[in-house]
Parts: C-alpha cells; structure tokens; sequence
C-alpha cells in the first residue's frame, strides 16, 4: 500500500463516509470566506505588567474601535469610554459604579445591551464553533443565544428583553457582563507575537508570564533578556548572575525572591561581610518610576549589587576562555587590571578605574572564583533549577517560542540578521561550521533548546552556553552589536569606552534591496514584511519607526519606564488585521484606577497604516493554505470512496 494510500485510509477513519468529508469540505470552504483574524504585535515589556496587561486588553485601541463602530454618533464619547473601561476591568469597574450609582439594575441592563451589540460584531468574523468554543461554559448556551441572529424569531426585541429581564431577576448580571467583556477581549484579537524581552527592568514579568500561560493563541520570539532566564533556568551560573545584577541594579529583587521565591539571602550575607567596609559607590540602585528603599536596603542592594557583578566576570571570563571562537576575548577585561597602578587596558588604551576594591579577586588567577563565591552559586544555581514556576515559565518559552517566525508574510524577530557592512549575511562559527542568515538562526535554536530538552549531560551544558552567548555575543542576532560594555560602565569614566557598535543590519534595512534580500532568505517575497524590536525608536528625536517605505517596521518604542525620557513614548504595538497594518504609539500609562474611576484610556496616537487593497481573507492567510491543502485532500478521499479504492465505513 502506497503512502498516499495510507493516509487516506487513516483520513477515512475521520471522515467515514462520502457525506461527511463533503460536509467538512463545506465547513472548511466557508472559513476561507471569512475575513482574517486581528493579529497584535508587543514587544520589549521588560516588566511592565500594567502596561501591558492594558495593553493586552484594550488591544492596542481594538476595543475603542470595535464601540465606535458599532455605535457611531448614537453614543456620546463618555458612554463609550465607560462602556470600554467596562469591557477592560468589568470586575473592578462595577465595583465602582455600586458604589455611586442608585439605580444599578438599570445601568446593568443598559451595559448588557450594549455589550451584546458589541460582541454581535466581534464574533461575526468566524465560524459559530470557533465562537463557542471561546465561550465560558456556564453560560455559553445563553450567550450564543443572544449573539446569534435569530430570523425566525419575530419579535427579537421582546425575545433578547425575554432572556436580559432573567439575568436580572436571578441575579446573574455580574457574572454575564464579565463573562462577555472577557469574550470580547478574546475574539477582538485572534492571535499575538510577542516579540522579546518580557524580562528585566520592570518588577511584573512573571506577572506577564503567567498571564501568557492563559493566552489564547500566541508565539514567542525570544529576545536577548528572555534567552538569560531560560539559561538560567537551565542551570547555567553566568546566566543566572547575569539575572540577578540586572533585578538587583533596577531594584527588583522582589522578581526573585516574591515572584519566584528565590532565596536570596545567600548572597546577602555574603555580600555583607565581604565588602562591610565598601561603600560600593559604583554600584548605585535604578529606581525607575519607583520610590527608593531605606538607606539600610539601599547599602545592602549595592554591594550585593557589587559582589554578584564581579562574580559575573569571572564566570563570563570562563567561558569567553572555553570558546574563543565566540570571538570575546576584548569582553574578558580582570587579567588586564593592573592593581599597583589602579588602570585597565582595553583595545583602545589605558584608562583609570574609578574602584579598585576587589576583594574576591586573585591578580595571579583573577577568573577563579573563590571559595565562598562558589558556596553561592552552587546555592543559587540549586535555587533556579528547582524553582517551579520558573521552569513552568521557561516550558512556554520553549513550546510557543523561537528565534524567527515565519507567519502570514511576515517575518518575525527580535533583534537583526546579522550582517557585513558590503550587505553580505556574517558568517559565525557555530559547532566548528561556518552559518548565516537563516542557517544560522537554525543551528543557534537548535543548540539553545538542547539546554533544557536534551538527555546528554554535555549536549544541555553546551546549549545553556549558547544561550549566555545569545544574550551578548558580537555575532548573535539577538544582541546585535559588537560587545556589551557593562565592565566599562561601571569602572571607567570615560564614556567613549561604554560605546557599543551596532551591526550592520540597522543601517543596510533602509536599503530595499538588503530588505528583499533578508525576505527571501527566510522564504518570503517583496511584499512581506520585517517586524522587530530591540532598538528602542527614539521618537522625540524624529525617528520613524517604519524603514525602508514601510517593509521593516520597529516597534520598541519604550514600554520601559527607563525609556521613556529617550523615547518619548512608551511603546509601540501592531495590530493586522483583515483591513491591514496598523502601528500605534502609545503614552506612558497611568494605572488601572484612572481607567475604572474617570474611564481615562491609555492615550495611543496612530502613526501608520498600511490598508490592503481588497479585505484580506483567511484564505490569504497561511492557516488558509492548510485548510486548502484539507480539502484537496478530502476531495482525494471522495474520488477513492468512488473508486472503490476505500470502502464507505456506513
């Protein structure tokens, strides 16, 4: 029996009949017809949970845009902005209302009407099984009965005032509007990329992880600071320092120890005792956004600050040394401090260290780490790997993430292609072969996942150390610049040693050809586009998100409070949906409470759209092409029924 034979007759098993593979090939036929879902765009969260928890439902003005046109001039502009604070926090906000409003009841049966109307239009764009299966349970027979167009039904009014007049009488309004603000936040956006960097500097990122795990339908891209936790959670020690310096240096130690209970007292009380009389000046908090500690905590956090930076040397200078053809040797900086003199040689000269209390270090063997900084690691190393949440965490990374995507003509990633200045892809040692482009994308995420997915022992230590290299390497396209200057940040003054050139590729996307030529190295045409994050876009200087006449769109524009004096926004986010591109910036949010108490919306200024030409379909998506290649496939098991070649199962 053929291979094609086979199938089909696994096929049958599905669909026994002639009728019933016709009827799913009418199913199927008719979802090519209906117009593509919303897909949503975020990238570089780093953190910030509120943000982007409103972000997320509000969907990057979806919500706003769905009342205005369902409800047009019938509404006033304060009606839909309570209406969309409604659909936002449904909870909190009707909290808020019992407490001003007398008459709830009627408020409760105007809000239900008008969501109803809401959710008439946002499931209208797919099919009736989609929609209930998005539906909560319980009440997902009532639901479906008041979205769904019944022309039978003579009097509709009097049938829907029938079913709203019940709710009311049981008392189940509550549990109703949240349920359909819910069901509205999940069909206005069908699917999200998340395009890097959910960690680091803002103090909610398992917050926005966890609210990932219960996403609907999304993928992930990994970028720089997500590939560190996901090594960390491996049990790689340089990731894990790295993890830790950066929560310590933003002030986010709650993230270790509150969001992923990660005992941190080992460090402490190192820290403590090794640099008691150390004023660690260099190595100042970040309290971005955020009050600063007591004088206590704060002297605390600087030298556990300090002693976990200079343990990330050493570990960082272990591996530079295990692989040089990382090409890093210039980032591996503790064996050229001259301690008589008090300086440190660079490439580029010899400059004065601004401290030179390094008690820890050994001049003769100063990549070592000493007995009791072993004592640490080993303790905080135990702590990451059995952490479950974080490993919980990192499984999503894993199952719904990757270095590129691919998807619906796009092309997908967080940082650059890395490329030569004469527009040629960079080739990078990997494993002892020569990769680029694509090529090397592949053999970097193949490495990367053996960190946390392979049985051998040295395979799972060689991945978490491409994962470290992913993090900051000069060739990795998650860094995308030629070194990470965190050695001259803190120790030398002067700031033309903290520059960090960035590669190629930020100056050739604005060529068309190199734009076409990076298209067709990941399998897409002239018409697709490159979406990424990384950079942040420095708006208030002028700069346009868009590059190359719109084929690359950037869309880090800062959700990071640190960003937001450089950016001048607080973020990028895209949306695509059947109508087509559409980037949106948006204003530092506020909080939650302003949304709930005055309906104050996160303010989002459009700043580019690009519409189709005709309505885009799901039959123009990639899940159309499958659904194509679905019914030429059951047509092949009709013709075989036909035949006789397969019997009808009737």
């Amino acid at each position: 029996m053929g291979t094609e034979l086979r199938y089909l007759e696994r096929l049958s098993e599905l669909y026994p009949t002639i009728d019933s593979a016709s009827t799913e090939i009418i199913n199927l036929q008719s979802i090519l017809n209906l117009p593509k879902g919303t897909e949503h765009f975020l990238s570089d969260i780093h953190g910030e949970y509120a943000a982007f928890s409103h972000v997320l439902r509000n969907g990057s003005g979806a919500v706003r845009k769905k009342i205005d046109d369902v409800f047009g001039h019938t509404l006033s502009q304060k009606d839909k902005r309570e209406l969309a604070a409604l659909i936002y926090y449904p909870t909190q906000k009707m909290d808020y209302v019992k407490s001003i409003e007398q008459d709830t009841e009627n408020w409760y049966k105007i809000m239900l009407y008008r969501l109803i109307e809401i959710c008439k239009v946002v499931s209208s764009k797919y099919t009736r099984s989609k929609v209930r299966k998005a539906l909560p349970s319980a009440y997902a027979y009532v639901i479906e009965e008041l979205i769904t167009e019944k022309p039978e039904v003579l009097n509709r009014g009097a049938y829907f005032d029938g079913i709203v007049n019940t709710i009311l009488e049981v008392g189940s309004a509550e549990k109703f509007i949240i349920a359909m603000a819910e069901l509205i936040q999940r069909l206005v956006v069908d699917h999200l990329h998340v395009l890097g960097d959910i960690y680091d500097r803002g103090h909610g990122a398992h917050n926005i992880m966890d609210k990932l795990c219960k996403y609907h339908s999304l993928d992930i891209q990994w970028g720089n600071h997500d590939v560190t936790w996901m090594g960390a959670a491996a049990g790689n020690t340089a990731c894990i320092a790295n993890i830790i310096r950066n929560s310590v240096s933003y002030g986010n130690i709650d993230v270790l120890e509150d969001g992923y209970g990660i005992n941190m007292i080992p460090l402490a009380t190192f820290a403590i005792s090794t640099y008691a009389d150390d004023d660690c000046h260099c190595f100042a908090i970040k309290r971005v956004g955020r009050r600063s500690s007591d004088t206590s905590d704060n002297d605390l956090e600087m030298k556990m600050h300090k002693a976990i930076t200079i343990i990330q040397f050493k570990l960082e200078g272990q591996l530079i040394a295990k692989y040089p053809e990382f090409n890093m040797d210039n980032r591996r900086l503790l064996h050229r401090i001259d301690f008589e003199n008090g300086t440190v040689e660079l490439d580029s000269g010899v400059y004065p260290m601004k401290d030179m209390s390094f008690p820890t270090i050994d001049p003769e063997n100063p990549y070592e780490l000493s007995e009791r900084e072993k004592e640490v690691m080993e303790k905080l190393r135990a702590a990451f790997i059995r952490c479950e949440k974080l490993q919980r965490h990192t499984q999503l990374l894993m199952k719904k993430g990757s270095l590129y995507k691919v998807y619906n003509g796009n092309l997908l990633f967080h940082g650059c292609v890395p490329m030569n200045k004469d527009g040629s892809f960079r080739e990078v040692n990997v494993d002892g072969k020569m990769y680029s482009g694509v090529k090397l994308y592949n053999i970097l995420e193949a490495n990367a996942r053996k960190a946390l997915m392979s049985l051998d022992k040295k395979e799972r230590i060689r991945g978490g150390d491409i994962l470290w290299y992913l993090w900051n390497g000069p060739d990795s396209p998650l860094f995308g610049r030629d070194k990470m200057t965190t050695f001259e940040r803190y120790f030398i003054e002067d700031e033309k040693t903290h520059r960090e050139e960035k590669n190629a590729y930020y100056d050739l996307i604005n060529n068309e050809e190199i734009a076409d030529k990076i298209l067709s190295e990941f399998g897409l045409d002239e018409t697709g586009h490159i979406i990424n994050g990384h950079v942040p876009v420095h708006q208030s200087e002028g700069e346009n998100p868009l590059k190359c006449g719109g084929k690359v769109i950037m869309i880090d524009g800062g959700f990071s409070k640190a960003y937001h004096k450089l950016t001048g926004i607080a973020g990028y986010t895209l949306t695509y949906n059947s109508y087509g591109l559409t980037l949106t910036a948006h204003e530092p949010f506020e909080c939650a409470e302003e949304v709930i108490y005055n309906d104050k919306d996160i303010v989002s200024n459009q700043v580019a759209v690009q519409h189709a030409f005709n309505r885009i379909l799901v039959g123009d998506t990639d899940n159309g092409k499958r659904i194509k290649e679905n019914i030429a496939e059951l047509k092949d098991l009709i013709k075989a029924y036909r035949r006789g070649t397969i019997s009808e199962k009737i």
